[in-house]
């Protein structure tokens, strides 16, 4: 019997008080101090690498591991592995039930598409390069994990969640000791990238006054924009706020069901299934959105219950906490020995995603080809909200159809960045093999996005 006074009760409660606490202690020190402040890196990021510094001295005077210590439960870093699974999944499925704001008629169908292909062409490329680092490395070191490497897009390209769903499966499935920190160094080493290449982009468009990088002004909220029509008072016998939260527990819900019952057809596909949380569990709340909307319109129910406003502050709450416990629960003497293939990937990591955006961003979206790159560039090192954070030094109005891109993107790329997740799972017993499909796969992609340029080079070729 559980006794209220037992660290077991106390525990979970203290290492989510201790996650929120280091977010608003970095956004506080990023408001102070000017190099952080200059530096672009998020507050969860800073919170997070705050923690494993703090945990790595507690290692070294104590000889204890701090978050496994009686006073977060004895198990913290286990809970902090779950959380970061659980958010990623709760942030994506509050993103899905958002209304689109975008009137059909007026979507630019081919910027948003290159956007999503370009998206999963970098992920392929990530994983290419990945890829053959560490098979390379495994003929040198014989007692190292191949196929290590698919991991650079999963934690530079998807972040911190998807970089632990399959750092854990390789770890737990095929034996890749410790594979969960490796996955979530190479997160932290995205976010690293994007806040050091995109300081030093932005200074050179500074210093060649090419833009002019603006200050962003924090806009007040119109009451439209917190409570649309015809939907349900804000304070009623339930709060919005619950009603919202409701949602996204009956998605995930729903979400759990699906994967139990794909897990028990497919036993030996259960890992890879339940990896996938994030990813059904956006088609289920897609399907309740529709749902949903199909009974509005039908009157059969008469008052709208989703808000956009709120389920963008529960996914952006998901998304901190993701990522502050995900880097929290980096676990630095697993991987001490594999420090050097991590920074040479990061390191390539950073350059191979600079180049290939900078060549798209030229090539195909030259009316906003800057503010296209950045995005691109912090979202495909960090996360979205990396990618925004870049975007509005400047645009900081959100002028250009950057952020519409990015947003629209998704549904592209799903489509097309789905068989990558399944050649990683094949990758630990097929690295060759499965660089092949990837090199193979990326051409493919390449002649897709590069479509119009090559057709108009084909086709005036022919005419000359």
């Amino acid at each position: 019997m559980e006794n209220f006074w037992d660290n077991s009760v106390w525990g979970g409660c203290m290492l989510m008080a201790m996650l929120l606490i280091s977010v608003f202690v970095s956004h506080a020190l990023k408001r102070m101090i000017k190099p952080l402040k200059s530096s672009l890196i998020p507050a969860p990021v800073l919170g997070g690498l705050i923690l494993l510094i703090t945990a790595f001295i507690f290692k070294l005077c104590t000889g204890y591991e701090m978050f496994d210590t009686a006073f977060f439960g004895g198990n913290g870093y286990e809970i902090l592995e779950i959380i970061t699974y659980h958010t990623l999944a709760l942030g994506f499925i509050g993103t899905t039930f958002k209304s689109s704001g975008l009137d059909p008629s007026k979507k630019r169908v081919k910027d948003i598409f290159n956007t999503g292909v370009t998206t999963v062409s970098t992920y392929l490329l990530q994983g290419m390069f990945g890829l053959a680092i560490t098979i390379g490395y495994a003929y040198v070191t014989a007692s190292f994990f191949p196929a290590a490497g698919i991991l650079l897009p999963f934690g530079y390209g998807q972040g911190t969640g998807q970089a632990l769903n399959y750092g854990g499966i390789f770890e737990n499935t095929f034996g890749f000791t410790g594979g969960k920190s490796f996955g979530l160094s190479i997160a932290a080493l995205g976010f690293l990238s994007a806040s050091l290449g995109g300081v030093v982009h932005l200074d050179l468009l500074r210093r060649r006054g090419k833009v002019e990088i603006k200050k962003g002004v924090e806009n007040a909220i119109r009451s439209e924009e917190i409570q649309g029509n015809n939907e349900v008072p804000m304070q009623e016998s339930m709060d919005k706020f619950t009603i919202q939260c409701a949602f996204i527990a009956a998605a995930y819900l729903f979400t759990y069901l699906f994967m139990s019952m794909l897990g028990l057809l497919l036993p030996g596909m259960r890992s890879v299934i339940f990896g996938f949380n994030f990813l059904i569990g956006v088609l289920v709340a897609s399907v309740l959105k529709f749902v949903m909307n199909v009974l509005n319109k039908r009157n059969i129910v008469h008052r709208t219950y989703i808000n956009s406003f709120l389920m963008t502050r529960v996914s952006n709450f998901c998304f901190d906490v993701m990522v502050v416990a995900g880097i929290a629960a980096i676990r630095l003497h697993v991987i001490r020995n594999y420090w050097a293939i991590m920074l040479v990937l990061g390191v390539v990591g950073l350059i191979i995603t600079f180049i290939y955006n900078r060549i798209v961003a030229r090539s195909l979206f030259p009316d906003y080809c800057e503010e296209q790159f950045l995005m691109m560039y912090g979202m495909l090192t960090g996360t979205a909200s990396t990618g925004i954070i870049l975007l509005r030094e400047i645009d900081s109005d959100f002028s250009t159809p950057v952020s519409d891109n990015m947003v629209y993107q998704n549904f592209p790329a799903i489509v097309f960045g789905f068989p990558l997740m399944l050649l990683a799972t094949m990758a630990p017993e097929a690295p060759v093999k499965t660089l092949i499909i990837i090199i193979a796969f990326f051409a493919v992609m390449n002649l897709i996005l590069f479509r119009s340029k090559l057709f108009r080079a084909i086709t005036g070729t022919s005419r000359h």
